[in-house]
């Protein structure tokens, strides 16, 4: 298991595939913490919870999330084409998603 200080610099330098970094790490694993994180937000609203502490929980994932969509620009910059445009463009729409829902 790598160290988080070197789970986030391979991501932020470039050293993951960029197919690994936007399938599995952004869509997969980001999408799936944003979802727990709602999630555990709505129970904390229907305990009658503080907002305060509601909205925390629902947007503690927002700074994971703009790196992880920080690092696929990163990476894409890097390889010419369509296909880092179209994964920078997705991670774009997904950052977006992310927050807003």
């Amino acid at each position: 298991m790598l160290p988080i200080k070197s789970f986030f610099s391979l991501r932020w330098q470039g050293g993951v595939p960029l197919d690994r970094l936007f399938w599995r790490d952004l869509v997969l694993v980001g999408t799936a913490i944003s979802f727990t994180s709602s999630a555990v937000a709505l129970v904390l609203l229907g305990l009658k919870m503080p907002l305060a502490a509601v909205l925390a929980v629902h947007f503690a994932p927002v700074p994971y999330n703009l790196f992880l969509t920080l690092a696929v620009w990163r990476t894409a910059e890097r390889f010419p084409g369509a296909r880092a445009w179209m994964m920078t463009l997705g991670a774009s729409l997904w950052l977006l998603l992310t927050i807003v829902v």
